[in-house]
Protein backbone atom coordinates (compact mmCIF):
# COMPACT_ATOMS: atom_id res chain seq x y z
CA UNK A 1 0.00 0.00 0.00
CA UNK A 2 1.41 3.38 -0.98
CA UNK A 3 1.30 6.29 1.47
CA UNK A 4 -1.40 8.76 0.36
CA UNK A 5 -0.40 12.37 -0.20
CA UNK A 6 -1.25 14.88 2.50
CA UNK A 7 -3.86 17.43 1.49
CA UNK A 8 -3.04 21.00 2.55
CA UNK A 9 -6.11 23.23 2.92
CA UNK A 10 -6.04 26.98 3.51
CA UNK A 11 -8.56 29.07 5.41
CA UNK A 12 -10.12 30.06 2.08
CA UNK A 13 -10.45 26.38 1.19
CA UNK A 14 -12.19 25.64 4.49
CA UNK A 15 -14.52 28.62 4.11
CA UNK A 16 -15.56 27.29 0.72
CA UNK A 17 -16.20 23.79 2.03
CA UNK A 18 -17.66 24.14 5.55
CA UNK A 19 -20.94 25.88 6.37
CA UNK A 20 -22.52 26.42 9.76
CA UNK A 21 -25.68 24.73 8.53
CA UNK A 22 -23.79 21.53 7.68
CA UNK A 23 -21.57 21.64 10.76
CA UNK A 24 -24.44 21.82 13.27
CA UNK A 25 -25.75 18.27 12.62
CA UNK A 26 -22.18 16.92 12.55
CA UNK A 27 -21.44 18.47 15.93
CA UNK A 28 -24.79 17.34 17.34
CA UNK A 29 -23.99 13.77 16.27
CA UNK A 30 -20.62 14.07 17.96
CA UNK A 31 -22.19 15.17 21.26
CA UNK A 32 -24.71 12.33 21.00
CA UNK A 33 -21.92 9.79 20.53
CA UNK A 34 -19.99 11.22 23.44
CA UNK A 35 -23.08 11.18 25.65
CA UNK A 36 -23.97 7.56 24.88
CA UNK A 37 -20.37 6.44 25.27
CA UNK A 38 -19.64 5.43 21.68
CA UNK A 39 -16.89 8.06 21.37
CA UNK A 40 -13.79 8.24 23.53
CA UNK A 41 -13.33 11.38 25.65
CA UNK A 42 -10.92 13.81 23.94
CA UNK A 43 -7.68 15.22 25.34
CA UNK A 44 -6.47 18.79 25.82
CA UNK A 45 -3.31 20.50 27.05
CA UNK A 46 -2.13 24.10 27.12
CA UNK A 47 1.14 26.03 27.26
CA UNK A 48 1.42 29.70 28.22
CA UNK A 49 3.59 32.18 26.33
CA UNK A 50 4.60 35.74 27.18
CA UNK A 51 1.86 37.45 25.16
CA UNK A 52 -0.65 34.63 24.80
CA UNK A 53 -0.74 30.88 24.80
CA UNK A 54 -1.10 27.64 22.89
CA UNK A 55 -3.45 24.73 23.31
CA UNK A 56 -3.55 21.30 21.77
CA UNK A 57 -6.80 19.36 21.44
CA UNK A 58 -6.86 15.80 20.15
CA UNK A 59 -9.42 13.04 19.73
CA UNK A 60 -10.57 9.97 17.83
CA UNK A 61 -14.00 9.68 16.23
CA UNK A 62 -15.59 6.89 14.20
CA UNK A 63 -17.77 8.35 11.47
CA UNK A 64 -17.46 7.28 7.82
CA UNK A 65 -14.09 5.88 8.94
CA UNK A 66 -11.90 6.09 12.03
CA UNK A 67 -10.47 9.59 12.23
CA UNK A 68 -7.88 11.15 14.53
CA UNK A 69 -7.27 14.88 14.63
CA UNK A 70 -4.99 17.10 16.66
CA UNK A 71 -5.52 20.84 16.59
CA UNK A 72 -2.75 23.21 17.66
CA UNK A 73 -4.04 26.74 18.20
CA UNK A 74 -2.25 29.89 19.23
CA UNK A 75 -4.31 32.54 21.07
CA UNK A 76 -2.68 35.98 21.28
CA UNK A 77 -5.21 38.69 22.27
CA UNK A 78 -2.91 41.57 21.32
CA UNK A 79 -2.43 40.39 17.74
CA UNK A 80 -4.91 42.81 16.11
CA UNK A 81 -2.51 45.64 16.94
CA UNK A 82 0.05 43.78 14.82
CA UNK A 83 -2.37 43.11 11.99
CA UNK A 84 -2.53 39.41 12.87
CA UNK A 85 -5.47 37.15 13.85
CA UNK A 86 -6.02 36.53 17.57
CA UNK A 87 -6.29 32.79 16.87
CA UNK A 88 -4.02 30.96 14.43
CA UNK A 89 -3.26 27.28 14.05
CA UNK A 90 -3.68 24.05 12.15
CA UNK A 91 -5.55 20.76 12.35
CA UNK A 92 -3.65 17.57 11.51
CA UNK A 93 -6.11 14.91 10.33
CA UNK A 94 -5.09 11.24 10.33
CA UNK A 95 -6.51 7.88 9.35
CA UNK A 96 -6.90 6.34 12.82
CA UNK A 97 -6.61 2.80 11.43
CA UNK A 98 -3.16 3.11 9.86
CA UNK A 99 -1.75 6.44 11.04
CA UNK A 100 -1.60 8.08 7.61
CA UNK A 101 -1.49 11.88 7.75
CA UNK A 102 -4.39 12.78 5.48
CA UNK A 103 -4.53 16.55 5.76
CA UNK A 104 -3.11 19.71 7.27
CA UNK A 105 -5.93 22.22 7.57
CA UNK A 106 -5.89 25.84 8.68
CA UNK A 107 -7.76 25.92 11.98
CA UNK A 108 -9.24 29.43 12.07
CA UNK A 109 -12.42 28.74 10.11
CA UNK A 110 -12.85 25.27 11.61
CA UNK A 111 -12.64 26.73 15.13
CA UNK A 112 -15.10 29.50 14.34
CA UNK A 113 -17.70 27.29 12.66
CA UNK A 114 -17.54 24.27 14.97
CA UNK A 115 -17.77 26.55 18.04
CA UNK A 116 -20.78 28.31 16.56
CA UNK A 117 -22.30 24.90 15.81
CA UNK A 118 -21.83 23.78 19.43
CA UNK A 119 -23.54 26.96 20.62
CA UNK A 120 -26.50 26.24 18.34
CA UNK A 121 -26.74 22.62 19.51
CA UNK A 122 -26.78 23.80 23.13
CA UNK A 123 -29.37 26.47 22.31
CA UNK A 124 -31.61 23.84 20.69
CA UNK A 125 -31.83 21.88 23.94
CA UNK A 126 -31.42 24.63 26.55
CA UNK A 127 -32.95 27.88 25.29
CA UNK A 128 -36.67 28.72 25.17
CA UNK A 129 -38.02 28.00 21.70
CA UNK A 130 -39.86 31.33 21.65
CA UNK A 131 -36.77 33.43 22.43
CA UNK A 132 -37.34 36.83 20.85
CA UNK A 133 -34.43 38.95 22.12
CA UNK A 134 -30.72 38.07 22.18
CA UNK A 135 -27.47 39.74 23.22
CA UNK A 136 -24.05 38.89 21.83
CA UNK A 137 -20.97 40.06 23.72
CA UNK A 138 -17.94 40.10 21.46
CA UNK A 139 -18.38 41.10 17.84
CA UNK A 140 -15.51 39.37 16.07
CA UNK A 141 -15.73 36.23 13.96
CA UNK A 142 -17.32 34.18 16.73
CA UNK A 143 -19.94 36.84 17.36
CA UNK A 144 -20.76 36.91 13.66
CA UNK A 145 -21.30 33.16 13.35
CA UNK A 146 -23.30 33.10 16.60
CA UNK A 147 -25.57 35.85 15.32
CA UNK A 148 -26.13 34.04 12.05
CA UNK A 149 -27.02 30.84 13.86
CA UNK A 150 -29.39 32.51 16.33
CA UNK A 151 -31.24 34.31 13.54
CA UNK A 152 -31.83 30.97 11.83
CA UNK A 153 -32.82 29.14 15.02
CA UNK A 154 -35.11 31.58 16.88
CA UNK A 155 -37.91 34.03 16.05
CA UNK A 156 -35.78 36.99 17.10
CA UNK A 157 -37.28 40.45 16.92
CA UNK A 158 -34.29 42.21 18.45
CA UNK A 159 -30.55 41.56 18.83
CA UNK A 160 -28.16 43.62 20.95
CA UNK A 161 -24.45 43.61 20.08
CA UNK A 162 -21.76 44.67 22.54
CA UNK A 163 -18.00 44.95 22.23
CA UNK A 164 -15.39 46.85 24.24
CA UNK A 165 -14.29 48.12 20.82
CA UNK A 166 -17.57 49.80 19.96
CA UNK A 167 -16.82 50.19 16.22
CA UNK A 168 -16.77 46.38 15.97
CA UNK A 169 -20.33 46.23 17.32
CA UNK A 170 -21.42 49.04 15.05
CA UNK A 171 -19.98 47.31 11.97
CA UNK A 172 -21.59 43.97 12.78
CA UNK A 173 -24.93 45.66 13.49
CA UNK A 174 -24.80 47.48 10.17
CA UNK A 175 -23.87 44.27 8.33
CA UNK A 176 -26.84 42.29 9.66
CA UNK A 177 -29.36 45.14 9.82
CA UNK A 178 -29.15 45.35 6.05
CA UNK A 179 -29.72 41.62 5.59
CA UNK A 180 -32.51 40.80 8.06
CA UNK A 181 -35.86 42.13 9.24
CA UNK A 182 -34.72 41.67 12.83
CA UNK A 183 -33.69 44.84 14.66
CA UNK A 184 -29.92 44.54 15.19
CA UNK A 185 -28.32 47.32 17.23
CA UNK A 186 -25.05 48.00 19.01
CA UNK A 187 -25.71 48.32 22.75
CA UNK A 188 -23.04 50.09 24.81
CA UNK A 189 -25.07 49.61 28.03
CA UNK A 190 -24.63 45.86 28.51
CA UNK A 191 -26.57 45.08 31.73
CA UNK A 192 -29.86 46.40 30.35
CA UNK A 193 -29.39 44.52 27.07
CA UNK A 194 -28.72 41.21 28.83
CA UNK A 195 -31.57 41.67 31.30
CA UNK A 196 -34.04 42.04 28.44
CA UNK A 197 -32.70 39.03 26.53
CA UNK A 198 -33.79 35.40 26.46
CA UNK A 199 -30.45 34.34 24.95
CA UNK A 200 -26.98 35.72 25.65
CA UNK A 201 -23.77 34.57 23.95
CA UNK A 202 -20.42 35.70 25.37
CA UNK A 203 -17.46 35.19 23.02
CA UNK A 204 -14.69 37.53 24.15
CA UNK A 205 -11.09 37.29 25.32
CA UNK A 206 -11.91 38.85 28.70
CA UNK A 207 -9.83 37.95 31.75
CA UNK A 208 -12.34 39.45 34.21
CA UNK A 209 -16.05 38.75 34.37
CA UNK A 210 -18.42 41.37 33.00
CA UNK A 211 -21.80 39.55 33.16
CA UNK A 212 -23.08 39.91 36.73
CA UNK A 213 -25.60 37.76 38.54
CA UNK A 214 -28.25 40.49 38.62
CA UNK A 215 -27.90 41.16 34.89
CA UNK A 216 -29.56 37.88 33.95
CA UNK A 217 -33.34 37.56 34.14
CA UNK A 218 -35.23 34.31 34.85
CA UNK A 219 -35.53 32.05 31.82
CA UNK A 220 -32.34 33.21 30.12
CA UNK A 221 -29.99 30.87 28.28
CA UNK A 222 -26.33 31.96 28.43
CA UNK A 223 -23.74 30.38 26.15
CA UNK A 224 -20.32 31.19 27.65
CA UNK A 225 -17.85 30.61 24.84
CA UNK A 226 -14.84 32.79 25.60
CA UNK A 227 -13.28 31.12 28.66
CA UNK A 228 -11.22 28.30 27.19
CA UNK A 229 -8.21 28.63 29.47
CA UNK A 230 -7.82 29.28 33.22
CA UNK A 231 -6.99 32.97 32.72
CA UNK A 232 -10.14 33.88 30.81
CA UNK A 233 -13.49 34.69 32.42
CA UNK A 234 -16.78 36.27 31.32
CA UNK A 235 -19.38 35.33 33.95
CA UNK A 236 -19.78 36.18 37.63
CA UNK A 237 -19.02 32.96 39.58
CA UNK A 238 -22.14 33.65 41.68
CA UNK A 239 -24.19 33.61 38.46
CA UNK A 240 -22.66 30.29 37.43
CA UNK A 241 -23.28 28.76 40.85
CA UNK A 242 -26.89 29.93 40.98
CA UNK A 243 -27.87 28.68 37.52
CA UNK A 244 -28.42 25.28 35.95
CA UNK A 245 -24.93 24.58 34.63
CA UNK A 246 -24.36 22.43 31.53
CA UNK A 247 -20.78 21.83 30.38
CA UNK A 248 -19.29 20.49 27.18
CA UNK A 249 -16.77 18.49 29.26
CA UNK A 250 -16.78 18.30 33.04
CA UNK A 251 -13.02 17.82 33.23
CA UNK A 252 -12.19 20.57 30.75
CA UNK A 253 -14.55 23.07 32.32
CA UNK A 254 -13.25 22.30 35.81
CA UNK A 255 -9.81 23.32 34.65
CA UNK A 256 -10.47 25.98 32.04
CA UNK A 257 -14.06 27.23 31.84
CA UNK A 258 -16.45 29.38 33.85
CA UNK A 259 -17.02 26.37 36.12
CA UNK A 260 -13.31 26.55 36.98
CA UNK A 261 -13.79 30.02 38.51
CA UNK A 262 -16.87 28.94 40.49
CA UNK A 263 -14.86 26.00 41.83
CA UNK A 264 -11.95 28.24 42.80
CA UNK A 265 -14.34 30.62 44.58
CA UNK A 266 -15.69 27.72 46.64
CA UNK A 267 -19.21 28.30 45.29
CA UNK A 268 -19.63 24.92 43.58
CA UNK A 269 -18.45 21.34 43.53
CA UNK A 270 -18.37 18.98 40.56
CA UNK A 271 -21.63 17.47 41.83
CA UNK A 272 -23.30 20.85 41.26
CA UNK A 273 -23.05 20.54 37.47
CA UNK A 274 -26.39 19.51 35.95
CA UNK A 275 -24.97 17.58 33.00
CA UNK A 276 -22.56 17.41 30.12
CA UNK A 277 -24.24 18.49 26.90
CA UNK A 278 -23.68 15.06 25.37
CA UNK A 279 -25.82 13.42 28.04
CA UNK A 280 -28.67 15.81 27.22
CA UNK A 281 -28.37 15.30 23.46
CA UNK A 282 -28.35 11.52 24.02
CA UNK A 283 -31.52 11.78 26.14
CA UNK A 284 -29.85 10.62 29.35
CA UNK A 285 -30.39 13.92 31.19
CA UNK A 286 -33.13 16.55 30.83
CA UNK A 287 -32.49 19.87 29.15
CA UNK A 288 -34.66 22.87 30.02
CA UNK A 289 -37.42 21.95 32.47
CA UNK A 290 -39.14 25.33 32.98
CA UNK A 291 -39.48 28.73 31.33
CA UNK A 292 -38.00 30.45 34.41
CA UNK A 293 -34.82 28.37 34.56
CA UNK A 294 -31.52 30.21 34.01
CA UNK A 295 -29.26 27.81 32.10
CA UNK A 296 -25.59 28.35 31.38
CA UNK A 297 -23.65 26.37 28.77
CA UNK A 298 -19.95 26.40 29.63
CA UNK A 299 -18.25 25.84 26.26
CA UNK A 300 -14.50 25.21 26.33
CA UNK A 301 -14.42 23.51 22.92
CA UNK A 302 -13.93 19.79 22.39
CA UNK A 303 -11.40 18.11 20.14
CA UNK A 304 -14.17 15.85 18.83
CA UNK A 305 -15.86 18.92 17.34
CA UNK A 306 -12.63 19.59 15.44
CA UNK A 307 -12.44 15.96 14.28
CA UNK A 308 -16.00 16.05 12.94
CA UNK A 309 -15.48 19.38 11.17
CA UNK A 310 -12.08 18.44 9.74
CA UNK A 311 -13.38 15.11 8.43
CA UNK A 312 -16.26 16.89 6.71
CA UNK A 313 -13.86 19.41 5.14
CA UNK A 314 -11.47 16.68 3.99
CA UNK A 315 -14.14 14.57 2.33
CA UNK A 316 -15.57 17.59 0.53
CA UNK A 317 -12.10 18.69 -0.57
CA UNK A 318 -11.44 15.26 -2.09
CA UNK A 319 -14.78 15.33 -3.90
CA UNK A 320 -14.19 18.84 -5.29
CA UNK A 321 -10.47 18.59 -6.03
CA UNK A 322 -9.69 21.46 -3.71
CA UNK A 323 -6.39 21.87 -1.86
CA UNK A 324 -2.70 21.15 -2.45
CA UNK A 325 -1.40 17.57 -2.37
CA UNK A 326 2.03 17.16 -0.77
CA UNK A 327 4.10 13.99 -0.34
CA UNK A 328 5.54 14.72 3.09
CA UNK A 329 6.97 11.21 3.47
CA UNK A 330 9.01 11.31 0.28
CA UNK A 331 12.67 10.61 1.11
Amino acid sequence: MSVPPTLVLSRADVAGLLTLEDCIPAVETTFHMLGEGTALPPAMTGVDAAAGGFHVKAGVLKLSRNWFAAKVNANFPGNPRLGLPVIQGAVALFDADNGALLALIDSIEITIVRTGAATMVAAKYLARADSGVATICGCGNQGRVSLRGLLQRFPLQEVHLHDVQRPAAERLAAEFAAATRTTVVDSPVLPAAIHNSAVCVTCTTSSKYFVHRNDVAPGTFVAAVGADNPNKQELDPALVAGATLVVDSLDQCAGNGEFHHALDAGLMTRDGVHAELGAIVAGLRPGRTSDDEVIIFDSTGLALQDVAAAALVYERALASGRGLKVNLNRA
